[in-house]
């Protein structure tokens, strides 16, 4: 009697002329994965040693189907990263990733002034957690300045970081 597997069963992925797999089917192995902008896939599949021509046509079969379009990548990944990261940060990350300036703005949008705080103030309380500084101004000195490195303005930072000050003082006096 046969011993059956729990295992799925493997499903050949289509062959290219040569006998690899094709661009398209890679492509889609990718995006199954997580989302990538159109210069993420095409750098992958490029280092994959695919050609140009079948690069191409791949990723145009890809956006004709809908898996790949840069606008929805950058609102999933602004919505993704906006709790630890402010804008200048993400607008930096879209353009690495490749993502047009009129797409990552367009998806900026999104983050209005009183969510940036708010994410700020979440990041800034989970710093102040590890070690409370003695005053204001070492706490805007410190955790100020890695909201600084995170991306976020000046003016958010230091919101951010009153709003973790006075909360900490309330705590403190009953």
């Amino acid at each position: 009697m046969p011993r059956r597997s729990s295992k799925p069963p493997v499903i050949p992925a289509r062959r290219g002329r040569v006998g690899r797999i094709s661009a398209l089917d890679v492509g889609l192995r990718l995006l199954a994965g997580r989302a990538h902008s159109r210069l993420e896939l095409r750098r992958k599949l490029a280092r994959r040693g695919y050609e140009e021509v079948e690069v191409h046509a791949a990723m145009a079969r890809l956006a004709e189907l809908g898996y790949l379009d840069d606008a929805s990548f950058a609102e999933g990944h602004v919505r993704r990263r906006s709790r630890s990261l402010g804008p200048l940060a993400l607008s930096a990350e879209l353009a690495q990733r490749g993502v047009d300036r009129r797409l990552a703005a367009a998806a900026l949008e999104g983050l209005d002034r009183p969510a940036q705080v708010a994410a700020a103030t979440r990041l800034a309380s989970r710093l102040v957690a590890r070690r409370r500084p003695p005053g204001y101004r070492e706490l805007l000195d410190s955790v100020g300045a890695k909201l600084l490195r995170r991306g976020y303005s000046m003016g958010v930072a230091r919101e951010a970081c009153l709003a973790v000050w006075e909360g900490t003082v309330r705590l403190a006096d009953p």
